[in-house]
């Protein structure tokens, strides 16, 4: 006669006492997913302290970090905000949409910009709504401009045997075409577009740094430069790390212990998407603007 059978009492409480384990473990993982990371603590502790919202990688969907702003600007307890920025850029309508929430919160509360390796384009563009722009002396910024870019199958499409009929209301309503080149008049068109844009860009950052739009200009030819040559040029404000742009925001924030603040992250979302992190996840993104063009303040060296 088995344990089992002997005893099936016993049996039924390990079994229950096991199952409750299970229960209890995968509650704590809930638990630990959902609480954010702190000095050390979780939002739920009381006290007030720098609130830290990171840009990374290519910015292409920005509601994450819009949220993460009006959480951050509507919470009594974050004094001040670091904006932590390590991308390329991405697309223009993104990189506008974080320039004005930054703007918008830097008028509630202070906002420093903290430019890790990398700031470029677009990563430079949603700094510009902030107080203060601290960087590294190496760090990568600048690349102000804008860039669209159009694959061209024609060839390819050729040797296949591949052909497309197209029949449209106007001249230009297939612009960017994968099956042929562009015409004259598509680039004209292009360029009035990128021309625009990229006034936009520049008129900017003419007014967030305080700087002549013909100077501006000059600088604004699609080259990145250093950490150290962008403050020589009045692009940023300071040579800093992050720690230094924390205890910057903090001051400015009125918190006591400005020499060591409190730094609070946001609650992050999880999904099955925010497993697939890495290089790979990168690359994956980048095919994706590439294959569907899309008007972007992005610096592409890291291809």
């Amino acid at each position: 006669m088995s344990f089992r059978q002997q005893h099936p009492v016993l049996t039924g409480i390990f079994i229950l006492a096991v199952i409750f384990l299970l229960f209890a473990g995968g509650v704590s993982l809930l638990i630990s997913s959902l609480i954010s990371r702190t000095s050390g603590s979780d939002l739920f502790v009381a006290g007030s302290g720098v609130g830290v919202v990171e840009l990374k990688g290519l910015l292409t969907s920005p509601e994450e970090i819009l949220d993460e702003l009006t959480s951050f600007r509507q919470n009594e307890n974050i004094k001040a905000i670091v904006l932590r920025i390590d991308s390329p850029g991405g697309a223009v309508g993104a990189a506008q949409e974080v320039f004005t929430e930054v703007n918008r919160t830097n008028a509630v509360k202070p906002v420093i910009a903290s430019m890790g390796s990398l700031a470029a384009s677009g990563g430079y563009y949603a700094a510009l709504g902030a107080r203060r722009i601290y960087a590294n002396p190496g760090t990568l910024t600048g690349s102000i401009g804008v860039i669209v870019k159009f694959a061209n199958l024609e060839d390819f499409f050729g040797k296949i045997g591949y052909k497309n009929d197209v029949v449209k209301s106007g001249a230009l309503k297939d612009l960017g075409s994968l099956n042929r080149s562009l015409t004259p008049e598509e680039r004209t068109v292009l360029q009035q577009l990128i021309d625009s844009v990229h006034h936009q860009f520049v008129r900017d950052i003419a007014k967030s740094r305080s700087m002549p739009e013909e100077v501006v200009m000059k600088l604004a030819d699609g080259r990145i430069y250093s950490g150290e040559q962008a403050r020589d040029l009045g692009l940023i404000d300071e040579l800093g790390n992050f720690t230094d742009a924390v205890t910057a925001a903090a001051a400015l924030g009125g918190l006591k212990d400005s020499a060591a603040p409190n730094v609070i992250y946001p609650r992050k979302k999880r999904s099955w998407l925010s497993l697939l992190e890495g290089r790979s996840a990168l690359d994956a993104l980048h095919a994706i603007i590439q294959t569907h063009p899309v008007l972007s303040y992005e610096w592409t060296g890291i291809q």
